[in-house]
């Protein structure tokens, strides 16, 4: 019986974050974009973190991603999470090095104010579909 190679999968939150910095500067809105929030904390910031998923196949994963945006005012973070949102469905394709199959949204665009500090915050949730390299 033939053995099959061992697949790792992808850290989805650097191919997110690092596809959605580019996105968001070439849109005209440089923000950071980070795993973590930042200290001390910029004015606007989107924040990227896995809360699951799972082996979408023996060779892929689907990761389920919260994306959070972060700004001064309601309007403003509505607006960068609905930005983020619609960037997100140009990922597609092959990211750093990671083929990306697809986006699926599984959580709306919410008002989240930041528990902490009451900042204006709205957050969606996606799961993205990617594959896995052979070691």
């Amino acid at each position: 019986m033939a053995s099959r190679p061992a697949i790792v999968m992808p850290d989805a939150v650097a191919v997110v974050t690092a596809f959605l910095r580019g996105a968001l500067a070439a849109s005209g809105r440089a923000v950071p974009v980070v795993s973590r929030v930042p200290s001390p904390r910029p004015p606007e910031f989107v924040r990227v973190q896995r809360i699951g998923g799972v082996r979408q196949t023996p060779v892929s994963d689907r990761p389920r991603l919260d994306i959070h945006a972060w700004a001064e005012t309601e309007s403003a973070a509505h607006d960068l999470a609905a930005l983020s949102r619609a960037l997100l469905d140009q990922i597609p394709g092959v990211r750093d090095g990671v083929t990306v199959y697809g986006v699926s949204e599984v959580g709306g665009p919410m008002w989240l104010p930041d528990d902490q500090t009451s900042t204006p915050r709205y957050a969606f949730a996606v799961e993205i579909h990617m594959r896995g390299r052979a070691l």
